[in-house]
């Protein structure tokens, strides 16, 4: 497999404006900025998600673009659920900013076939140069239908297993290998009064990740790629049936913190709880690294360790695969003006990656999907955990695209809304799996 081969979560806080005439807005849901202005120079708008480290990068970013005077970018943060309503209702309604955060996958399908974003595809291809300097694959869930609709930003953000190696050592603990050991360790640290494992429920997706790895270590990558494909039941396969079952089994041993449902991931409670000893377990996406080595540097540089997810003995799936996010994305509104796609284009070509921006991101732990990354990080302090990344992201057979991201809205909506079910025991496995095969093709 090619470097950084693959088969798909931050960003800005609000701040005050700019003297180089940068606009952060507050995270208060405010429309997109008109271009113009009454004699001013023109102006393009972006709505994106709040949270450090990435947030801190974006606003440096702005901020050199906007000196370069090539117009300037209003910007309005959101947390990341409130995020993902705002900007589809403002799209519906032909109100979206200019440039749209997202992710790639069925959701930018939906975008593509209601016409509401720009065709990207010639304006990529017309500088070769720039195209190769991100990491080639990354550019799979942004084209849709042969066309390119989504330019990748950001880091390659794997799915890991972050451990409190304090805890482990307390326990007289070894880092699970196989589905076993984390049931074995869940008896361990319950019996020592610690969580064995930190989830922010209330946030679904991140009870959402463990299923998208049991689905894969049981049953491989063709169990999710038959549900993508609108294949009739397949949320009922038997190796998904399986995957629920065993999550439930965890659950039903104490394997996540108390009152799970009421963490949510929005606020890095449940990264908090791993870094100040509460939890010895979290699974979590690659942009954890990065927020927690900002809230708690220590505990980083200390006792935290990342490992891939457990095999499932007997399971198909290769204990290589990952899943997560290829990458952010960026797409241009069919709404926006000439002048404000131009500003936009001006920013992602010059300014998005330029080398400050790469020596930024892996200087806050990330794996940026610019190509220039790859020699920046040997030299880096956290050259361990971007190395882990790197190979992770290099040997994967199948990187698996988030599946709130590669499944409709629709879909992604009711598999969310069912997850939580699954995850409170509202539900059992086939009742899980019975609701999402009604949504097959929706």
């Amino acid at each position: 497999m090619s470097e950084f081969q693959l088969s798909r979560r931050g960003l800005l806080t609000a701040g005050a404006g700019l003297a180089a005439a940068v606009t952060l807005s507050a995270c208060s849901g405010g429309s997109p900025a008109a271009s113009g202005g009454s004699g001013g120079a023109a102006k393009a708008s972006a709505w994106a998600i709040t949270g450090q480290p990435n947030e801190g990068i974006l606003k440096k970013s702005l901020e050199a673009f906007a000196k370069r005077g090539k117009g300037t970018i209003e910007s309005t943060f959101f947390q990341n659920d409130a995020y993902k309503q705002k900007i589809r209702t403002a799209i519906g309604a032909g109100q979206a900013p200019t440039l749209i955060y997202g992710w790639g996958g069925g959701i930018l399908k939906g975008y593509v076939d209601a016409g509401q974003v720009v065709d990207l595809t010639s304006w990529v291809n017309e500088d070769s140069a720039w195209k190769q300097s991100f990491v080639a694959s990354t550019w799979g869930a942004g084209t849709i239908d042969g066309k390119i609709y989504a330019v990748p930003t950001n880091n390659t953000q794997p799915v890991v297993m972050y451990y409190n190696t304090k805890l482990f050592e307390q326990a007289g603990a070894e880092l699970p290998k196989t589905w076993d050991d984390v049931l074995h360790l869940t008896e361990v640290f319950n019996s020592k009064g610690i969580a064995p494992i930190s989830l922010g429920g209330g946030s679904n997706w991140t009870s959402m990740m463990w299923l998208e790895y049991l689905f894969d270590r049981v049953g491989g990558p063709e169990v999710f790629a038959n549900i993508y494909a609108g294949k009739a039941d397949a949320w009922s396969d038997p190796s998904a049936l399986k995957a629920y079952t065993m999550i439930q089994q965890l659950i039903d041993a104490n394997g996540f913190v108390k009152g799970f449902q009421t963490i949510t991931a929005d606020s890095n409670a449940d990264q908090a709880l791993l870094y100040t000893d509460k939890a010895a377990m979290l699974l979590h996406g690659g942009w954890a690294y990065g927020a927690m080595k900002s809230a708690q540097p220590d505990f980083v540089v200390k006792r935290l360790k990342v490992g891939a997810f457990p095999a499932v003995t007997g399971g198909k799936g290769d204990p290589k695969n990952l899943a997560g996010n290829p990458a952010n994305y960026w797409s241009l509104s069919a709404k926006a003006s000439a002048a404000e796609q131009d500003i936009a284009k001006a920013w992602m070509r010059d300014g998005m990656f330029d080398d400050a921006t790469v020596d930024a991101f892996v200087a806050s732990g990330g794996v940026p999907v610019a190509t220039a990354a790859k020699a920046k990080i040997a030299s880096s302090a956290d050259k361990d955990f971007l190395t882990f990344v790197f190979d992770s992201v290099n040997a994967a057979p199948n990187f698996q695209q988030s599946w709130d991201q590669a499944l409709s809205a629709t879909q992604s909506e009711a598999m969310l809304n069912n997850i939580s079910q699954l995850f409170s025991k509202q539900i059992g496995p086939e009742q899980f799996a019975s609701a999402m095969n009604a949504t097959i093709g929706k």
